[in-house]
């Protein structure tokens, strides 16, 4: 997709069970599991939606020689072909003061550095710690590795002086109506790392080192991993509903479409001088009730995500790039009015503004205490403005069908700092000057 064409997506079950009933069955089964009865889908804001996708990078098990280069305006991560596997963690900052901030940037900076670029493990001697927990042995691969790093509203209080530089539309996520997240452990934070690469090993190391040279600085406070499914058989991935996912995102090579609708600019829109180069990061976990939807015909799941199972491709077209047609479509008769695809992104002129980057990852945890499959997605997005953007399209999703089947659990929002400028630079180095 292109500035100039914003295209952007994203039964019966068991006899005589329509699915208003479904949705009583669905919400009896998550008392019992604990989960709550008001779910939601809203947080999907494009869980099947986006435009133009990421290029497929073909990354196989174990080091694959890729390096993204860490120095530049923006961190890596964002508009970074999307690695294999992820780890999404929240951080508390338990530094004293500004200036254990600024150390604790600093450090991140020197292993954020030194992992992406991989090499050679320096030496220990025998009576020392061993420099490095060898998990990927005496040579690190670069393995694709990058680490993003995000900032939370909580940052902003009075313990750094900081209140005064907080970005503009940085806040705390808000609790939207189809969402579950009484009880839950895993939101917000004052402090978030992304870190992707093309094996799984090399996310788990790279974590590893950074909470041990940021110990006595951060305190991890949740984490969720994530992996990208191969494509089946081809084309787009799929999510653990069976869909293809994030078929299209808006063209984040193109400058001026990156500059519209992903990086935030110093002294506009109210922005600090400091955030030039930014992104608003939106990250959800999204549980996915695959016990009921596996019960749900064909033709109901087609009818609420509005493409067909099979081919990615929407309810009036051939195949998953072609784009739904909804001028001549305008009863809903063919892609249906409270269809995902067709809520998330109307395709109209005034919603190319509320588009947004998708990099989401399926998620499987195990099984939760009734023997429940925890399985789902970590929905991530980077955008210029989290309002205008994951908001809006967050609301024209609320109360859609498909929330008898997903349930946003936990996540938050985070401002991803501006990049790395040189090898004298450091994360954060305009926000403390």
């Amino acid at each position: 997709m292109n500035a100039a064409d914003p295209a952007a997506d994203r039964a019966e079950g068991p006899a005589a069970c329509p699915v208003a009933d479904h949705g009583v069955q669905r919400r009896s089964f998550l008392r019992g599991a604990g989960l709550g009865t008001a779910l939601g889908a809203g947080a999907l804001a494009g869980a099947f939606t986006a435009a133009g996708a990421m290029a497929d990078d073909g990354a196989k098990p174990g080091p694959s020689g890729r390096t993204v280069p860490f120095h530049g305006p923006h961190q890596a991560g964002i508009t970074t072909a999307q690695q294999g596997v992820a780890s999404f963690v929240s951080f508390s900052v338990i530094a004293a003061d500004r200036a254990g901030l600024q150390q604790l940037l600093s450090v991140l900076t020197d292993r954020v550095r030194f992992l992406t670029a991989g090499g050679p493990v320096p030496a220990t001697d025998l009576a020392s710690p061993p420099t490095d927990s060898a998990t990927l042995g005496p040579v690190l691969p670069s393995d694709g590795l990058t680490v993003t790093v995000g900032l939370g509203a909580s940052l902003f209080d009075q313990r750094f002086g900081l209140a005064d530089r907080k970005p503009a539309k940085l806040v705390t996520m808000p609790a939207f109506p189809d969402d579950d997240l009484t009880g839950s452990t895993e939101l917000h934070g004052d402090l978030s790392l992304q870190i992707c690469a093309d094996s799984r090993d090399t996310v788990m190391h790279a974590l590893r080192d950074i909470t041990r040279h940021t110990r006595g600085l951060m305190q991890p406070s949740w984490k969720v991993d994530g992996f990208k499914a191969a494509p089946r058989p081809t084309g787009t991935p799929r999510n653990q509903l069976g869909f293809r996912d994030g078929i299209a995102n808006p063209n984040a090579g193109d400058g001026r479409t990156a500059d519209a609708l992903i990086w935030t600019h110093g002294g506009a829109n109210g922005e600090p001088a400091w955030a030039e180069g930014g992104s608003y990061q939106v990250v959800r976990i999204i549980r996915m009730l695959v016990e009921f939807w596996d019960r749900v015909s064909l033709h109901e799941q087609e009818q609420m995500i509005g493409r067909r199972r099979d081919s990615g491709a929407p309810l009036d077209g051939t195949t998953e790039s072609d784009q739904p047609n909804y001028q001549a479509d305008q009863q809903g008769l063919v892609i249906p009015m409270t269809a995902h695809i067709r809520l998330a992104n109307p395709r109209t002129p005034d919603s190319f503004d509320s588009q947004i980057l998708r990099r989401s990852y399926n998620y499987e945890r195990g099984l939760d205490l009734n023997g429940n499959l925890d399985i789902g997605l970590v929905f991530c997005c980077y955008q210029q403005d989290v309002e205008r953007q994951f908001q809006a399209v967050q609301q024209r999703l609320a109360g859609e069908p498909l929330v008898d089947y997903i349930s946003p659990t936990g996540g938050g929002y985070f401002f991803a700092l501006p990049g790395v400028k040189g090898p004298n630079d450091t994360f954060g180095s305009a926000l403390l000057a």
